[in-house]
């Protein structure tokens, strides 16, 4: 079992239809984590005094911040997943390699998509944001709600209207690629070789130092870094192969369902299962065209082939999604108190407990089972044609679009308490 395993994709045209930049993304965490998915508006900070509370330190506050729409661990501020009103999407996953991981606290990946995404409003721009910070305040700490400890390094897949990057570090040392057609995807191992468009300054001379490269033949940065054979690297049987192929077998006519299919797929191990498991999904279309809106998917539950994906458009004052926020424990919480984690609070939201409930029938009882995720399916073919109406005539009712997350958890929920009735 691969531990806090993720996968994300994104797929540009001409493997999509449409001329869409699709983004998807499945955040494998531990089993009894919850993850909500939460709204924060754009802010003004004049008083840059004011420090800015990550997860575990404090870093100096910008300005001005973006809105954003995230899929979280409850217990953390960053983020695994999410978008800004700009239509940048980001999502992070755990790696590991040569260079040592830091246990000492510093900012999360997680709190680096967050930070990304409030201060950049492009794809590039975010990139820059997350190696200046990485840079200043590095990358550590407990990534795991709990007295385990479990440490990473990370890797980032940022996309926008118009290319994406993938962002692979080791500590404070970094490269990075442009992608600015067909597909590529991201897993839990470096899979930046030789193709190198962005990179830290001392990357490979700190790799001739250690020994790691002898600074002739050509610099291959996943094989330097980490200690994988990045020949065999698309032969392995692992996730970021499948996911990979996946990706392939679609190509020239990738949509966000095809992409919602992929992060369904058990067989490949990206729907995980088990003491680590699928725990939340996304899926972003970014239309070229700047005059149509991004529709940002969540599903806010476990197991994708169990939920529901609804969708989200920054528009201004977007209702807040209670359904899917968790309790907040202020500075009684747990992770905030030193030493941390002494216990654990209660975190789930209203549509995770409606929707666990709801597991439990399905895996009781076949004929109620049916009805349930037949339901679900039907509820999903109408969001997804709602979205596309939307997208094709260029039409965009403000006034329902406010409420269109908050609408959708509830005709979930409704789903679910009406199977679980006698």
């Amino acid at each position: 079992m691969e531990p806090c395993s993720c996968d994300t994709f994104v797929a540009l045209p001409p493997a999509t239809v449409d001329d869409r930049i699709i983004f998807g993304k499945n955040s494998d965490r531990l089993c009894d984590e919850v993850q909500e998915v939460v709204y924060f508006p754009a802010a003004a900070h004049d008083n840059l005094r004011e420090h800015l509370q990550c997860t575990y330190i404090e870093i100096d506050q910008v300005p001005e911040t973006y809105a954003v729409v995230l899929s979280r661990p409850a217990w953390l501020w960053g983020a695994e997943m999410g978008a800004n009103e700009h239509g940048v999407c980001i999502g992070n996953e755990a790696v590991w390699g040569r260079e040592e991981v830091c246990d000492e606290e510093a900012l999360l990946g997680m709190d680096l998509v967050r930070l990304g995404l409030e201060r950049a409003e492009t794809a590039e721009k975010a990139l820059n944001v997350i190696v200046d910070l990485l840079e200043k305040y590095g990358q550590g700490g407990n990534c795991t709600e709990g007295r385990m400890v479990f440490s990473y390094h990370n890797s980032f897949l940022i996309a926008d209207r118009k290319e994406a990057w993938v962002l692979e570090t080791a500590g404070k040392y970094w490269a990075a690629e442009k992608v600015q057609e067909g597909v590529r995807n991201i897993s839990n191992q470096l899979s930046i070789t030789t193709k190198i468009d962005r990179e830290h300054p001392d990357l490979r001379n700190y790799a001739k130092q250690k020994g790691w490269w002898d600074g002739e033949k050509e610099f291959d940065f996943a094989a330097t870094y980490s200690y994988l054979d990045t020949a065999k690297m698309m032969l392995s049987p692992g996730r970021y192969c499948e996911g990979y192929k996946l990706l392939n077998k679609h190509k020239g006519n990738i949509t966000f369902e095809t992409m919602m299919e992929i992060l369904r797929d058990k067989p490949s191990g990206i729907n995980m299962e088990g003491e680590f498991l699928t725990t939340a999904s996304m899926v972003s279309i970014l239309p070229q065209d700047s005059n149509l809106p991004c529709i940002h998917f969540f599903t806010g539950t476990p197991d994708p082939e169990r939920s529901v994906f609804k969708p989200f458009i920054f528009v201004p004052n977007v209702s807040q999604l209670l359904d899917t926020s968790s309790p907040t424990f202020e500075l009684e919480d747990p992770v905030k108190k030193k030493p941390r984690f002494q216990f654990k609070p209660d975190r789930r939201h209203l549509l995770y407990q409606e929707h666990q409930q709801a597991l439990e029938v399905i895996d009781k009882k076949e004929e109620k089972a049916k009805t349930m995720l037949d339901n679900m399916r039907k509820l999903e073919k109408e969001l997804f044609k709602e979205m596309e109406s939307i997208l094709q005539n260029k039409h965009l009712d403000v006034d329902k679009i406010v409420n269109l997350f908050p609408r959708c958890a509830k005709d979930e929920i409704r789903i679910y308490k009406s199977n679980m009735s006698p």
